[in-house]
């Protein structure tokens, strides 16, 4: 273990070795990650691997885009596939509600510089066939969207990380962080003493426990959302499909099995992270009256994560006023892998620099809960 880190990472899922990737990238020597338990064992390792850059909030949708142009390199930049492709997303609108808000969205989108189109249910249908088109009133559809393999990339960063002269500590616990007269001093951790100035809380929905240690509140809770793998099939489903209006989305994997998911009406809080019956019941329906062709497909296995949801969904990624250099990138609200390259790429640049440069994240601070916040509304 390092006696000395300039850096030190609290949290190896995708957020938190983004982060590290990048300051060693930019130059940063001495890079630290501390993960609980394995490499991929929380969030990130329990997520459907969508990455879309179909918000209702501008900074999402920006930090999105450049998620995306990163993902394209991910392959040359970090070392691995990661399974990474572009089959689009396909957002399901059914009431007159949801058609003014994806017509306003797409908007905002194309304001961006996003490649996005409204699509009719006889286009829809065109072009997806398979789908049962009862009720739509549109479609959005943006092409570039796709989706990729959450476990292969976290293990790629957490490889170059180490190839590139930082440490990936597994199975390590924060016990503590030392601060005096507001400047962080150190972390102790079970397996030992790292002298650091410098900490990044990107421990997902524990995050608030990293930061209580040193007296800083964190609004992020955990939150329970489950998901369900069939057998591989034959390939027909190029995107990933939304449905918020039937509260789900579904992907079929590079292997043919098909990933669904949806959020629960009474999510559990915290750290519960069991299953029930009544989540297989619901999908199954859903999927059989969407998507007729799945009658007979067999479910091999269910699970849940926890999202790090924050009061607005969207990311609280900001330096903490009382404690110097002590960072927060949480509240990630369910999308936090897709966001993770450009959320590690600015994180890294306001440590190194003092300021993000690539892409500004300023509204995403802390004190715009005291303002007034405006929700993302295109969560699942």
């Amino acid at each position: 273990m390092m006696k000395h880190a300039s850096v030190v990472v609290i949290g190896g899922g995708i957020v938190g070795s983004a982060i590290a990737f990048n300051l060693l990238k930019m130059g940063t020597k001495n890079v630290c990650v501390i993960e609980k338990s394995y490499v991929s064992s929380g969030s990130t390792g329990r997520c459907a691997g969508g990455i879309r850059q179909q918000w209702s909030s501008p900074m999402n949708v920006k930090l999105a885009m450049r998620s995306v142009k990163l993902f394209e390199e991910f392959e040359k930049d970090v070392g691995m596939d990661i399974e990474y492709y572009q089959g689009g997303y396909l957002l399901l609108a059914y009431t007159d509600s949801e058609v003014d808000d994806f017509e306003k969205n797409v908007r905002m989108q194309k304001s961006q510089g996003l490649d996005v189109e409204i699509l009719t249910p006889n286009q829809i249908k065109e072009k997806f066939p398979f789908i049962n088109i009862e009720g739509i009133k549109l479609g959005s559809w943006c092409q570039s969207d796709g989706h990729a393999n959450p476990q292969l990339a976290n293990i790629a960063y957490a490889i170059a990380i180490r190839k590139m002269g930082g440490e990936f500590l597994t199975h390590t616990t924060v016990a503590g962080i030392d601060v005096q007269n507001g400047q962080i001093t150190g972390v102790q951790t079970d397996n030992g003493y790292i002298n650091t100035q410098t900490v990044v809380d990107a421990a997902g929905f524990e995050s608030p426990k990293i930061g209580s240690m040193i007296g800083v509140d964190i609004p992020v809770h955990g939150e329970r959302h489950q998901i369900l793998v069939t057998e591989a099939v034959n390939h027909f489903l190029d995107p990933l499909v939304i449905n918020f209006n039937h509260n789900y989305y579904v992907r079929q994997t590079h292997h043919g099995s098909l990933m669904m998911g949806q959020g629960d009406a009474n999510p559990a809080s915290g750290e519960d992270l069991g299953n029930t019956i009544e989540f297989l019941e619901e999908m199954s329906e859903k999927m059989i009256k969407d998507f007729p062709l799945l009658k007979n497909i067999h479910i091999v296995r269910q699970w849940s994560g926890a999202y790090d949801m924050s009061p607005d969904a969207q990311p609280i990624i900001d330096e903490s006023k009382d404690i110097s250099r002590f960072i927060y990138a949480t509240g990630f609200s369910g999308h936090g892998f897709m966001l993770a390259p450009a959320v590690g790429e600015s994180v890294a640049e306001m440590i190194i620099h003092g300021r993000t440069i690539t892409t500004d994240v300023s509204n995403l601070k802390m004190d715009r809960f005291t303002i007034g916040i405006e929700r993302e509304h295109n969560v699942v």
